[in-house]
């Protein structure tokens, strides 16, 4: 079961803006360490979910892991061959917009060169680039 919403009010979106820092989920929260983006992008479902699993392979299952995004934005992608025109494309997938500053994930439980090994195995599946953090390095 892929990652994305039970329902929405518009089945399609525009592009829209995605420019501008991280304003909201840019602190540790909940956990001792985080994954953190440097740049902007959309991170889609699948990459969600296989962050998701690199992590908890390399913790074996000690430790807690948070995941700050959702994506809840879907994007339409038209079939290949086909002329332009004749309206917009059908649903693809899901993504989740990411802004600079904005925290992916966060763990708790377990050392820091544990959490930060398996940041970086994380991070290796995202298509932005992140940096690691921890609560003591502020």
């Amino acid at each position: 079961m892929p990652l994305m919403p039970k329902r929405v009010k518009y089945r399609k979106v525009q592009r829209g803006n995605n420019g501008g820092l991280a304003t909201t989920n840019n602190k540790l929260d909940f956990g001792d360490f985080a994954l953190q983006t440097l740049t902007r992008g959309y991170i889609t479902n699948n990459q969600i979910e296989a962050a998701r699993v690199a992590i908890n392979r390399h913790l074996k299952r000690r430790g807690k892991v948070w995941i700050r995004m959702f994506p809840y934005r879907s994007f339409t992608k038209k079939p290949l061959e086909v002329r332009m025109g004749k309206g917009k494309g059908a649903v693809e997938g899901w993504v989740a917009p990411v802004l600079p500053g904005r925290i992916l994930f966060e763990i708790s439980g377990c050392s820091e060169a544990v959490a930060k090994e398996a940041m970086s195995r994380a991070a290796n599946k995202l298509c932005v680039r992140c940096k690691f953090l921890s609560r003591d390095s502020k």
